[in-house]
Parts: structure tokens; sequence; C-alpha cells
């Protein structure tokens, strides 16, 4: 099984939108949180991942975009009353089958509470070796990581709507998982990449 993930969107519809180009078909679709910016909604970016049937979990922008604060954001005269609706039945962690084997996911982490940020050298992530899973998905730190803990491959794919890992020049990326191999492959893309996919996108309308 073949499966595109991506994270921390932030409202960026062309930098999703790219990713989900360049990545091609995929058996499954995941994003790990912040589709949305919390004071700034794209109903363009959720539709995306909703056409996509992507299977997704609440970031820290999404809760406070759906919280008291994000009232006026939610409410603006050009905000698809669908889309939030949709994003408030979202969980904040997910456990799915993936070719027979469990694939747990969450925005910070599935384990305790808050949103800490989770890098290979981070004590906290010690702690994933308490959860059940072959696989798990995480967001947040817009940094890629693909770390062994305990039985589990703990994967971040960076963010597609905000680049700022150091390790890949800052630069847009998602991550491809092949749970026949193990594998998983990183594609990073810069933002003349993104501006080039939305010219093609116009040139064929």
């Amino acid at each position: 099984m073949i499966v595109g993930i991506v994270s921390d969107v932030h409202g960026n519809t062309p930098g999703l939108a790219t990713a989900l180009a360049r990545m091609g078909d995929v058996d499954v679709l995941l994003c790990a949180g912040d589709m949305v910016e919390e004071f700034r909604f794209s109903n363009e970016a959720v539709a995306m991942l909703r056409e996509h049937e992507a299977v997704c979990v609440l970031g820290n922008h999404d809760l406070g975009l759906l919280g008291p604060h994000g009232a006026r954001a939610r409410s603006a005269d050009h905000v698809d009353a669908r889309h939030i609706a949709w994003l408030a039945g979202l969980p904040t962690s997910v456990t799915i089958d993936v070719d027979g084997r469990r694939l747990v996911m969450a925005h910070a982490t599935p384990v305790g509470t808050g949103m800490p940020y989770l890098f290979p050298h981070s004590p906290e992530l010690a702690r994933l070796r308490e959860v059940d899973a072959d696989w798990i998905v995480l967001g947040h730190t817009h940094r890629q990581m693909a770390e062994r803990v305990g039985r589990a491959l703990v994967i971040n794919p960076g963010s597609v709507g905000q680049a700022r890992d150091p390790n890949n020049g800052k630069r847009f990326s998602y991550a491809v998982l092949d749970t026949g191999s193990g594998h998983v492959r990183f594609d990073d893309y810069t933002g003349d990449d993104v501006a080039a996919h939305a010219r093609e996108g116009l040139s064929t309308r």
C-alpha cells in the first residue's frame, strides 16, 4: 500500500496542490493537522483534502479556529459552513489499519496532553514506545523525521504550507510510505515549484 502524508498546510492551497500533484496516485492520503491558520480559514485547502478523501487529524491551529477565539474567523462571509462542520467533526488522533498493520496519527503526539515539539533529539520522543503501532505519523514541527522508536517508525513529512526545515534548505515537503517495503520517501520542493504548478494549472483552464 502506498500512503501519501502531508501536514501543516496552514491554508496554503497552492503548496498542498503541488504536493498532491508531485506524489501522484496513492492508496490513502493522510494529513497530520494544521489544515488552516488559527485566524484565517481556507475553503480551498479544506475542500482539496475532502475531495481526496484524506484521513485528517486536528492540529493546534485547527483547534484554535474552532475555539472561542476563532469565532470571528470562522464566521467570515467567505467561509463555507459545511467545511467548518467537517473540520469540527475531526479527531485529534486516529488509529487506522494499513496492510494489516497499525498506523497511529496525531498532530504533535498521541501520548499525554499538550502540543510538544518532537524532534529526533527530543527526550519526549522516547514516550512513543508506549504506543502500540507500526507507524506513528506526526506534524507540528515542520521538520522531516523518520526515526525508529521501539517497534514504531515515527514519520513527520515536514510542511506543505510553511517551509521552515533547516535540514532541507527550508523547502516544502511531504512523505510517501510504502507499507510493503517499509520505505519512506521525502520530496522537497520550492516556492518556485509551487508558482510553476499554479501557472500550469491556470494555463490548462
